[in-house]
């Protein structure tokens, strides 16, 4: 049982590590999500092989045809993502951006119809406010971290509406056939939507195609495999938590890479979307069992 932790712990490690390559890389936004995204999708090909020659019968059309809208929200994720994060600090940018726990419930209710309570609606309040609290002196300063903020909570949203319809479409015969042909169709879109930028791009540099890599490698395939694994095996409520102080990693790292020091009042606007956060995964109905795959 203790790996499993340690499996999450790696898991929430890897994903909090997306905004610091994004920084670290000097590639377009959407020219290094469309490679990201292609890259992992070539390197679990074999995976997605070996699992559609086990359920072929069971994957249709009509799965494929399903994947198509969550690859668009996961491709404008991704893009938005990469340009909101250059926008604002890392600890910024990693706390608004895991507010999905508070978003989830009204998606799900509007996606599958699942009935929202009231903690769950006062946790949401909660967590905004914290949002609002660390955004609004870049609001009032007309700054860029007030624009990079703005961009990482629609990013936010698109995310969490990707993961929103994974729960829709727990009946797939296996979970690759699910999130490989997502990955591939959101970097096609991501390649076409960036084909202005490409030729600056070329055949890229040898840095260039380190931090492509190592997105692929670190926050894609490992961080989104291992959560994968770990809402399957441990408590939700746990697992929301964990990836909702993820961004801890982040704003110590930046403090060292980028000699970011959050402002005094980043710290009390943690808490409280933190404890906004809580009430809202804590109070959530226990969801069914996964589909067995």
């Amino acid at each position: 049982m203790l790996w499993r932790y340690v499996l999450l712990f790696i898991a929430v490690i890897s994903s909090s590590l997306s905004v610091i390559l994004i920084r670290m890389s000097p590639t377009n936004p959407i020219v290094l999500s469309a490679f990201r995204l292609l890259v992992a999708s070539v390197l679990l090909f074999p995976v997605f092989w070996l699992e559609w020659k086990k359920h072929r019968g069971g994957f249709t059309r009509q799965h494929w045809l399903r994947t198509l809208p969550p690859s668009l929200l996961l491709a404008v994720h991704f893009a938005s993502w990469a340009f909101g994060a250059r926008l604002t600090s890392a600890a910024q940018a990693s706390l608004i951006v895991n507010l999905v726990p508070v978003a989830m419930p009204f998606l799900l209710h509007w996606l599958v119809n699942e009935r929202i309570n009231r903690i769950e609606v006062t946790g949401t309040v909660i967590a905004i406010g914290g949002i609002i609290l660390v955004t609004a002196p870049g609001a009032f300063a007309g700054g860029g971290d007030f624009i990079g903020n703005a961009i990482c909570f629609g990013s936010m949203l698109l995310v969490a509406g990707y993961v929103a319809l994974g729960r829709r479409n727990r009946d797939f015969p296996s979970l690759w056939l699910y999130v490989i042909p997502i990955y591939f169709q959101a970097g096609l879109i991501c390649l076409a939507a960036s084909i202005p930028w490409l030729g600056k791009f070329g055949l890229g540099t040898t840095q260039d195609w380190i931090w492509i890599f190592a997105l692929a490698c670190i926050p894609t395939i490992t961080g989104h495999t291992l959560l994968n694994y770990s809402v399957r095996h441990l408590r939700g409520q746990l697992v929301g938590l964990a990836f909702a102080a993820q961004f801890i990693f982040p704003t110590i790292i930046a403090y060292f890479l980028f000699h970011e020091r959050p402002a005094s009042l980043f710290y009390a606007a943690s808490v409280i979307v933190l404890a906004g956060i809580a009430l809202v995964v804590f109070s959530a109905p226990t969801p069914p069992p996964p589909a067995v795959e």
